[in-house]
Order: C-alpha cells, then structure tokens, then sequence
C-alpha cells in the first residue's frame, strides 16, 4: 500500500509575528482563506484517501492540526515531544508506518511549500511511488527545475537517465554562491532540492540502520511508547536525547543509490515575508494584501498581512513590510525581512514572550 507523510512540524520564525510555537506558519489561514498545512493535505487527496495520509507534527500542535484536518482518523497524526529535525521525524513516521504495512511505499512531503499545477503534481508524485516500487532499493528524491539562480536552496546533481523522467542522483549540493548558482542553471544538470521523497518503507528504514544505528533503535523504542500513557514519558525522553540533523545529511547523501523524479511545477518556499508577492501576486501599486482590510494612499512596493478584520492604513511609505498580530506589529523594510529571526532571538534572550 501507499503512503503519505506530511511533514508539519517547525515555527516559521521567520514569519513573526503571526507564526508563533503555538500557532506556526503552516496553520496561518493566509492564502485564500486556506493554510499551508490545508493546501499540502488537498494536493495528496486525489492520490491518496484519507486513510493512507499522516501528518506528523508538534505534541502541541495535535489539536490544532486535528481541527484543520477534520478528514484524518486522529491515529494519522504524529506528536513529535519536541523538534529533532527531518531525520529523526521522517525515521520515527517510517517506524511506525512498518508495524502496520512492512512492505509498503511511503511518500514524504512538505507543509509549507506551494505547489502548482496540481495535475502535475499528482503526475509527478504517482510517477515517483512507481519508481520506488520498481527500483527496490532506490530512495527516491523530487526535484525542483530551477527557474532562477537562487542560493537560498538546496541543489541535486542529476546524472545518468535510466528512463523518461528518472535519473541517478550524483550528488545533493548546499547553497551555493551566486555565481555558482549561474553556472548550475546554465548547465542544466541541477534541480533544486524540494524536500520531498518517495521509497519503500522497508529501503529506508535499511538506509537508517545503515547509517544511524543508533537513532533508528532509539526511534524504534519510541515507535512503540509514543501512545502508550505508561511509557509516553520515556519515550519522549529518549527522543529528546536524539541529535538535530536532517535526512540529507543523516541518510540521502550517505545512501547506496538514490534517483531523481524532477518535478516541473511551479514551487514557492514560502519562508518570509517578501515570498508572499510570489504567491499572491500585487496590485497596481505593487503592495501585497495578505489582509482583509488594507487602505493605501500614495504607498507601494509593501507587503501587508493580518488574518484579522483590523485596519492596516499606510501614507506615502514604500518597500515595507507591515505585519499585524494580536499582540504585536512588524515594521521593518522589504530589504531587512530575513533579520526578523535576529529579531526574534533577541527578544527571547530579553525574556519576551512575544516571540514565543
């Protein structure tokens, strides 16, 4: 059978001060009335049923996920005890998914990304599932056509062809330089990293006891404790005691064989502020409204969000991004919105929990 995690777990601190520990990016209600979160559950809807869809997210997150998710049986959610990065949340998925179908196919996928079309999407995903299932022992990584030279992702080295669509994958790549960045695009060769996966359940997990013997054992253990109110406490325990590292580093770069299933959709990461004019669009001025209620009088080029009914009224102002929450307000310009995590870090260093 198939499979499909969602990864929601993380805090959006780069989107402060809507995204917060108890309300993070992937549940704020920004693009059409609809959540990230929401948005990635109906891009697998058509593939999968309901059934087969899980969503591992933060202990404290369940009930929120819960209500935004109404058509998962409750036992599909995942509460992480606290973040350990993807490595250890894709390991502690793939465990438990192994105690019900060991010979399934699993697929991983990302909660704050947006995705479109969503035929091709569907396309590309159903392709990948039948590449796992194929090549037993592949990992299967999507990758994304890279349309500009950016340096804020990730990159795959893609080599040999084996087939229409699906290539061995030479290398993963970290951010590069700028002109590196040019050099990849103009080759050709490179997709940017999505995040997203496909492979048997059974492969990865081998891929795990390979590399990480010790955490797949820990995640075992915790597998099995994680609703059990007897051993809950220790479980949580020991997954606390797992080190932070991600599944690129602990496993994919380190894996026997791994394909690449390219995705040609268009694909926002959306991380900031400033990736909002992506995927909203602006008006004549070149403001984004992500708020219901925005009044301009000679302001362009900002960015204005609110999930609530309040006011936003700007004079004259340009390049900035204005950010209203219930309890706090955002101003800095367009230019400066990657330091909001500086921002925030300060704030929790003076005790404020604001930032929290």
């Amino acid at each position: 059978m198939r499979h499909a995690v969602i990864m929601a777990g993380g805090s959006g601190t780069r989107l402060w001060p809507l995204s917060r520990r108890d309300h993070p990016k992937q549940l704020l209600r920004l693009f059409e009335g609809r959540s990230l979160l929401r948005r990635s559950f109906e891009r697998l809807a058509g593939l999968l049923e309901p059934a087969q869809i899980r969503v591992i997210t933060g202990r404290e997150h369940l009930e929120a996920v819960a209500a935004e998710l109404p058509e998962l049986p409750r036992r599909n959610l995942i509460g992480e005890p606290c973040g350990r990065d993807t490595a250890n949340a894709i390991g502690l998925a793939a465990c438990l998914l192994a105690r019900e179908d060991p010979e399934g196919t699993m697929g991983v996928f990302t909660a704050d990304h947006i995705i479109t079309p969503q035929d091709v999407f569907a396309e590309t995903v159903a392709r990948g599932f039948r590449v796992a299932e194929r090549f037993a022992d592949a990992l299967v990584t999507f990758g994304i056509r890279p349309t500009s030279a950016h340096t804020g992702y990730g990159y795959i080295h893609r080599g040999r062809e084996l087939e229409p669509g699906v290539f061995e994958v030479l290398a993963f790549r970290e951010k590069p330089d700028a002109a590196t960045a040019e050099a990849w695009l103009a080759g050709g060769e490179h997709d940017w990293n999505s995040g997203m996966f496909a492979w048997r359940i059974a492969a990865i997990l081998e891929e795990f006891g390979r590399h990480e013997p010790g955490a797949i054992e820990t995640l075992r253990a915790v597998a099995d404790g994680l609703n059990d109110p007897a051993a809950a406490e220790e479980a949580a325990r020991r997954f606390a005691g797992l080190r932070r590292i991600s599944i690129d580093y602990a496993v994919l770069e380190k894996a026997r064989w791994v394909l690449c299933v390219p995705m040609p959709c268009r694909w926002i990461d959306v991380g900031s502020w400033t990736s909002l004019a992506e995927v909203l669009g602006t008006d004549a001025d070149g403001n984004v409204r992500a708020a219901p209620r925005v009044a301009t009088l000679d302001a362009g080029d900002s960015i204005f969000v609110s999930e609530s009914d309040h006011l936003l009224a700007a004079i004259g102002v340009r390049d900035l991004v204005i950010v209203h929450s219930a309890d706090a307000t955002l101003v800095c310009r367009r230019q400066d919105a990657q330091r909001i995590r500086e921002l925030v870090e300060q704030l929790r260093r003076q005790g404020e929990d604001r930032s929290l």
